[in-house]
């Protein structure tokens, strides 16, 4: 399935293309540009920054080495927010979102194409590089002037507080590494993946800030992206800072508490 999507990357088709002309040959350039990326493949680089761009909430994102690839599983974060942002309008407000470390900005554009009445969504990285892909992407689905990028450490850079705080910051734990793919651990930034040694560092002087610089409205709304193994010590962190908050876990759709 891999190379048949390289191979369409090659000559611009799709997979009901190559189906369907399956007699077509290629071209000496393009003979050896394919299997330079099969080469590249075979070596464990992601297909995704092998040929620079991954669908996300149907749409089409351009990412590279110097963000994480988006996965399937955050767009239950955008479902989420969305249907959040929907009842406030419902509601005749005008919600403020933000989303924190958001790397190829696929969370926030996302949310933006997908609510057109949104005046603006912040998108915060402490990555330079990251927030010139995000910048690329607001550009690639129109939506520049909504995408407000803000460079600092997690709500740092915020100039407002929200009623809509998002955030996928890294929770994998350094413990972890042994048990990873050379996919994601030779090649992914892991700025973006770890954080300390069980991957709750950042979770939690995230939830600590959003406390104590008064980040989140009265009323307002976090979501997280965690760890499988990381419901029971985040609620716990959450409701000490919160004790009226509802402490809601999602699963995945590998079944995995998200």
């Amino acid at each position: 399935m891999e190379s048949r999507v390289l191979l369409g990357e090659v000559l611009g088709m799709d997979r009901s293309h190559l189906l369907a002309y399956p007699e077509q040959e290629l071209t000496t350039e393009q003979e050896q540009l394919y299997q330079r990326y099969l080469r590249r493949r075979c070596a464990h680089e992601p297909v995704a920054y092998i040929v620079g761009h991954k669908e996300f909430y149907g749409l089409d994102f351009i990412v590279d080495q110097r963000v994480l690839i988006p996965r399937p599983e955050t767009e239950l974060l955008v479902e989420e927010a969305l249907q959040e942002i929907h009842q406030r309008f419902a509601a005749g407000s005008t919600p403020i979102v933000a989303d924190v470390g958001t790397g190829s900005g696929a969370i926030p554009i996302s949310i933006a194409v997908a609510e057109p009445r949104l005046p603006y969504i912040y998108a915060c990285d402490i990555s330079p590089d990251a927030l010139e892909i995000t910048r690329q992407n607001s550009e690639r689905h129109h939506v520049s002037s909504r995408v407000r990028l803000l460079k600092g450490d997690l709500l740092a850079p915020l100039p407002e507080p929200v009623d809509v705080l998002l955030a996928n910051l890294p929770y994998v734990g350094q413990d972890e590494m042994g048990d990873m793919t050379a996919d994601v651990l030779d090649y992914e930034p892991h700025l973006a993946l770890f954080s300390g040694p069980l991957g709750l560092d950042l979770l939690y002087r995230f939830c600590k800030d959003a406390k104590a610089s008064g980040t989140l409205k009265r009323g307002g709304v976090m979501l997280l992206e965690i760890g499988y193994q990381q419901a029971t010590p985040l609620t716990r962190v959450l409701q000490e800072l919160w004790p009226q908050a509802i402490v809601h876990c999602q699963k995945d759709y590998a079944g995995w508490i998200v």
